[in-house]
């Protein structure tokens, strides 16, 4: 029997077993493909070493010998999802600041009296290497609970170098406790830190980006009024570019300001937002190839009706992704899918675009299409199984934790060993 017939892991039956299987494999899914799934009914998929070396449908499997074989009859079988955009390392939480959103206190007030993003900052900067690590390490074995499997993590809540460094060592250090893959990002242009004119602070950046090079992949930048402008932000994402620094840049968030014209000039991976993005500034990240990343969570959170005008930009063929944003000011949530059900609720996606803009298509904002994001023959074994008959029932659910099992590398890293709930009534 050849190797190939001797797996890790066999998966069989399942109901559908959703590859997101991009149809060129260098590139995200634009436009109609956006709703194509690649399902194999009674589907199977063998593991081996780590990575998939099958994938068929059962009665193609029947010759496959396994160490550990897992029937998912009556259960979707597909990618671990990427969230391709967190700030997921922080200490604190700003639930006061809940309440006073829900009594109407607008957010200048709320900044006024010490809080919103300077808030975390000081606590943060206040909390030791260990105390970040202990409160990350319970944060992303959640996100494995509710089937994340890869994610992108920003600094930006300590402002300096040393505390820039440190919140970028505790992303690294975590994953020697948790199977979790995490991609790096300095986001040292969050905003100004208190007693510091922003000219300076925009000096600090750029001298700081030599040395935090070796501590993360992306650099990123808040282009947003008030913030950093787009003069500003290209000043610092030029000299990231030069340091070997990959790009991505929070744009058009509250504001028009153009940044994703500027995102396409700079050649970033993702530009991410875009509730407010102009006509041209679609154009401009269509021709370059930019990805759009967005992030339902955050205008549900903040109580606002402006969300991404999702459906222009896929007519007009922009690749888009869906991430978290998970936060401690205005998106608290690591639950994707939660950020699947708001796709398709509050921006009219269907299931299969949102599933593929949490799969395949968010794995190329981070610029790891060629790796994870889908189930092929060869890439990494991050796999999920959920407690669902069929795909549609993923956002129907809301809210509700639907992943079964959770395999990352190959391995079973989370194992509910519960039939299904939903599906018995």
């Amino acid at each position: 029997m050849s190797s190939k017939n001797n797996v890790d892991i066999l998966i069989t039956n399942a109901s559908e077993l959703l590859t997101c299987k991009p149809f060129d494999p260098k590139k995200p899914k634009t436009g109609e493909d956006l709703k194509d799934l690649v399902i194999i009914k009674d589907g199977a998929l063998g593991i081996k070493d780590g990575r998939i070396a099958f994938i068929g449908t059962s009665t193609d499997a029947k010759n496959i010998t396994a160490k550990t074989t897992i029937n998912a009859a009556r259960k979707v079988v597909m990618p671990g999802f990427v969230d391709c955009h967190t700030h997921a390392v922080f200490a604190g939480s700003r639930e006061d600041e809940f309440l006073k959103k829900q009594q109407g206190i607008p957010y200048l007030e709320i900044l006024k009296q010490g809080g919103g993003i300077l808030n975390t900052v000081e606590k943060t900067r206040r909390a030791s290497k260990e105390e970040l690590l202990q409160k990350s390490e319970k944060i992303f074995w959640k996100m494995l609970e509710y089937g994340t499997t890869t994610v992108e993590v920003k600094s930006g809540y300590g402002l300096s170098f040393e505390d820039e460094k440190k919140i970028l060592e505790v992303a690294q250090d975590v994953t020697k406790k948790v199977p979790i893959d995490i991609i790096r990002t300095y986001l040292g242009a969050h905003t100004v830190p208190k007693n510091t004119s922003k000219e300076n602070y925009v000096k600090e950046v750029i001298s700081s980006l030599e040395k935090i090079k070796k501590y993360a992949e992306y650099c990123d930048v808040f282009c947003e009024k008030g913030v950093f402008s787009v003069g500003e932000t290209e000043t610092i994402l030029t000299a990231a570019k030069k340091h070997g620094f990959k790009l991505k840049l929070h744009a058009e968030q509250n504001n028009q300001l153009h940044s994703a014209e500027l995102a396409a000039k700079l050649g970033v991976v993702s530009a991410d937002h875009l509730e407010y993005i102009s006509p041209d500034g679609i154009k401009s990240m269509v021709d370059k190839g930019v990805i759009g990343v967005l992030l339902p969570g955050v205008p549900f959170y903040l109580m606002e009706e402006k969300y991404a005008p999702v459906r222009e930009l896929i007519n007009n063929g922009m690749a888009i992704a869906i991430a978290s944003d998970f936060n401690p000011g205005s998106c608290p949530s690591y639950n994707m899918q939660l950020m699947i059900s708001l796709a398709c609720l509050k921006m009219k996606l269907l299931p299969s675009e949102a599933i593929n803009a949490t799969t395949i298509n968010a794995a190329f904002a981070i610029d790891r299409g060629n790796e994870i994001g889908s189930l092929e023959e060869g890439k990494k074994a991050d796999v999920i199984v959920l407690e669902v008959d069929n795909h549609n029932k993923l956002p129907y659910y809301f809210g509700i934790n639907l992943v079964e099992k959770v395999i990352k590398n190959g391995k079973v890293v989370i194992d509910r060993g519960k039939s299904s709930i939903v599906d018995k009534h």
